[in-house]
Formats: C-alpha cells, structure tokens, sequence
C-alpha cells in the first residue's frame, strides 16, 4: 500500500444540543488511507460517515483524537480538501463556467487565467459545450459532473465525497461511476468515499471501510484486488460477487432499528 496520507487516531464526538441528550457520533473511530488510494466507508445510516467527512474537512470539531494529511494536524478548513456532497449545491444564477471557478474566484484569480483552468476541468469532467448553461438546464449527472469540477479546480489533495450519486437514477449513477473512476485516474487524487451502496463501494475503490452502528468506529477493512481499470462487466464476476457478500456479513450485524438498510 502507499504511503500513510491520511491519518486518523481515536476520534471522538459527542453533539450536546441543548435541552436534549447527548448524542455520540464517533467513538475511538480510526482510518489511514493511502495517498492516491480510492477508499470508501460504508455504514448503517446514521453511524457517522458523513459526519466523519465533515470532521476532517474541518467544519467540526471532535472532542479528542488526532487527525492529519500529509503529516499536517488538521484543525480546520484548508485548500489540501474539498468536498462533493450529495445535494449538487450549485448558484442557480451562475453558469456551469462560473460555478465551476468560483472558488479561484474568491481567492482573486483573474477571469483570464481562471477560464484557462476552469475550461480543463469541464473538458476533464465531459462538459465541453455546455459551459454558459445554468444549473436548471442539467441533468442530474451533469450537475454532479459540475460539483465534481468544482472541487478538483482548486487543487486539493484530498478529494471528500458524501453520497454523490445517491440522488441519480440507476442507469446515470452507474454511467457516473465508471466517469468517477476515469476522472480519478487522470486527476490523481486520494478520495473518501461515504456510500449506503455496497456494490459501489465495491466497484470504485482500492479498500473498504465498515463501520459499526452509532456511535460509529471502524469494524473492519477489505481490500479489493479486482484489477484496474474496471468495467461494468465485472460487476457479475464471482470475484466480485464474493466481495459484495463479504463485506454485506460485516455489516448485517450492525443494522438494527437506529439505521436503515444498507443496498448491496
């Protein structure tokens, strides 16, 4: 495996809202990814994998633990992450070009270098054309296509994704599952991957993280060894089917009535 990128060691967190009980989220949860890994957590539905995403992006804070990519503690938002989320979360006003580049926007970029790095990303992401649309005029994938471009055109290390292809229909999510892959393969990223789908993960990544029920720590890690690049054919393979099951009896256990299914 590669080289130790990102690190994380006896994360906790409790939510203590007012006027209600505590709530704990993760307990001594650890992870280390590879650099240029494609490593997926898979859960029961609220086990924490979301909010595990959201904690090493640096948008809250545990109350105790170690994290650190590259080496470097994190302790807040930086330009090393960026995060694709479920909702596509684009400005309707804005077209796919400034969407995309709005974030070298807000850092100062000049239009005419920003469009420069904006126009690789579209191409990269399968956009080319449809650069002065608006949102309303996408379809879902090409809208998760537009998130996707969004966070790579900064240029971060760390590539964090919540469910992005949880709102597509089957046909698209599986047409943006191996574009994923394609557009890993070229802009060399490491990526977290949080998914309820076990064939996804299984399909995508390099390894497998399963968590345990609330509050969520990690239970096991199944590496995949299906050869790359993968194709869709390969998803009825014994290989992969026996994948599938391993890492559905992991997590069988842990369902239970604070959770809904996991989809194999």
């Amino acid at each position: 495996m590669a080289v130790e990128y990102i690190e994380a060691k006896n994360v906790n967190l409790t939510f203590t809202p007012p006027n209600r009980a505590p709530v704990t989220a993760l307990h001594d949860f650890d992870i280390s990814v590879g650099e240029g890994e494609f490593v997926s957590i898979v859960g029961p539905s609220g086990c924490g994998k979301s909010t595990f995403l959201n904690v090493l992006l640096g948008l809250i804070q545990p109350n105790s633990g170690e994290m650190a990519i590259k080496g470097n503690r994190v302790s807040g938002p930086g330009q090393d992450r960026a995060m694709v989320f479920q909702e596509f979360g684009l400005l309707p006003w804005r077209t796919v070009e400034d969407n995309v580049g709005l974030a070298l926007e807000l850092r100062g970029v000049r239009k005419k270098e920003r469009l420069i790095v904006v126009g690789k990303f579209i191409e990269m992401v399968g956009l080319v054309g449809f650069e002065r649309h608006y949102p309303h005029e996408l379809s879902g994938g090409m809208k998760q296509r537009v998130g996707i471009a969004r966070a790579l055109v900064s240029d971060p290390d760390v590539l964090l994704m919540d469910e992005p292809f949880a709102a597509l229909d089957a046909q698209t999510r599986d047409i943006m599952q191996a574009e994923l892959l394609r557009i890993w393969q070229e802009a060399k990223k490491t990526v977290l991957f949080v998914t309820h789908q076990i064939e996804e993960a299984v399909y995508l990544s390099d390894r497998v993280i399963v968590m345990t029920k609330r509050p969520g720590r990690t239970k096991t890690i199944i590496d995949i060894p299906l050869p790359r690049p993968r194709d869709y054919e390969m998803r009825v393979t014994p290989e992969f089917n026996k994948l599938k099951l391993s890492i559905w009896n992991e997590l069988k256990d842990e369902i239970d009535s604070q959770g809904g299914p996991v989809r194999a």
